[in-house]
């Protein structure tokens, strides 16, 4: 279990923090309209209503002591940037902020941020791969040139081996596990045969998978 605060509770931040929950953390929200904050009081235990970008504010909060800081004000980036400056000098652990535009990712990396995210264009590319590319069915991007895919197994592979078909070599991706009727067979061996029952989840490139499913 960590410990994570979220300020801002607009549908990323109420979403966010919803699903930390549910994965066993320990949250504390914190919004300063009253009306966002009663929004999500049916799913948010802790919430205190508090301007983020007052300095005396946080320092209440005590942020050096939880795991993550989570700057989910998407509305305002100035706000974000100053809670994100103020995180930092307080000697948050963990900054996780939010974006919108390439010129804000920066700007909160140079003054504090740890990791900055793009919600709504992320989750764009990811319908878009998913929907829009042909036997690719989902798409997990780990950095900004290696993803995780789940694609159909291409019919040159029936009724082959992993080490019959040189995979990696031959490929230059790796295949982490199988999925046949929803479950998924994690690390397969190298004898295991190639079904059109079955889809793989499999670790490369995008020019690299683009390749492979053409």
């Amino acid at each position: 279990m960590k410990s994570i605060l979220v300020i801002g509770l607009g549908r990323f931040g109420r979403h966010m923090a919803q699903k930390l929950l549910e994965e066993g953390n320990d949250v504390l929200a914190v919004e300063k309209n009253e009306e966002r904050a009663d929004k999500a009081a049916s799913i948010l235990r802790d919430i205190q209503i508090g301007d983020a970008t007052d300095e005396e504010f946080i320092a209440s909060l005590g942020v050096n002591l939880y795991d993550m800081c989570v700057v989910a004000v998407g509305d305002n980036f100035q706000s974000a940037l100053e809670i994100t400056v103020l995180l930092k000098d307080m000697g948050a652990r963990f900054i996780l902020a939010r974006a919108s535009r390439d010129v804000h990712r920066k700007l909160l990396l140079r003054n504090g941020a740890d990791h900055v995210v793009y919600a709504e264009r992320e989750m764009a590319e990811r319908l878009a791969v998913k929907y829009g590319a042909k036997n690719i069915f989902d798409y997990i991007e780990l950095t900004e040139d290696i993803g995780i895919y789940e694609i159909a197994v291409p019919a040159s592979w029936y009724g082959k081996s992993i080490v019959e078909k040189s995979i990696r070599n031959r490929y230059n991706v790796s295949i982490l596990a199988t999925k046949r009727n929803g479950k998924i067979y994690p690390l397969p061996p190298a004898d295991h045969r190639f079904s059109p029952e079955e889809t793989l989840m499999v670790m490369g490139s995008e020019a690299d998978l683009r390749a492979l499913v053409k």
